[in-house]
């Protein structure tokens, strides 16, 4: 059975997430510290998951993977990969399309939660304070300025 693993998975939910019967898959929680880290915890398996550039693949780190056949990031673009190096050594890098839904929709939530002050209230409030100490403010008829109207950016305005 393939060994596959994923990396940077700091809640600890990718496991939960697909099916992964096909191939005998371990999540790390914890960044590694260092490329030797890294290349200790995954030299046996055949398949990583990489969760966007927080983990680089430079050319070293091929050289000293010899197992790897196959690199997943997350998203369709990955910086911290170098593809020539990837190829020189057989690895297949793809990555994984998905909706911009979510990030649009965290986008207004950290909107919303600072014009209103949700955290300092919240926390008030757990903390025996008084609630609403704070004056929130309104963003209706406000103008939010946005750089780049990409696909997110796109949605955040809408």
């Amino acid at each position: 059975m393939l060994r596959c693993a994923v990396l940077d998975d700091y809640q600890g939910v990718a496991l939960g997430l697909a099916d992964w019967s096909r191939v005998r898959a371990t999540s790390f929680r914890e960044h590694f510290a260092s490329r030797d880290d890294l290349v200790a915890a995954v030299r046996d398996c055949e398949i990583v998951v990489a969760m966007r550039e927080r983990t680089p693949f430079p050319a070293e780190v091929f050289d000293r993977l010899p197992n790897l056949r196959l690199l997943v990031t997350t998203g369709m673009r990955n910086a911290s990969i170098d593809l020539e190096a990837a190829r020189a050594h057989g690895v297949t890098v793809c990555g994984t399309s998905g909706g911009s839904t979510s990030t649009v929709e965290l986008t207004w939530a950290l909107i919303l939660g600072l014009a209103r002050h949700l955290v300092p209230e919240a926390t008030a409030l757990r903390a025996g304070g008084p609630w609403q100490s704070t004056v929130g403010a309104d963003l209706h008829g406000r103008t939010l300025g946005l750089i780049g109207l990409g696909r997110i950016g796109a949605g955040v305005a809408a």
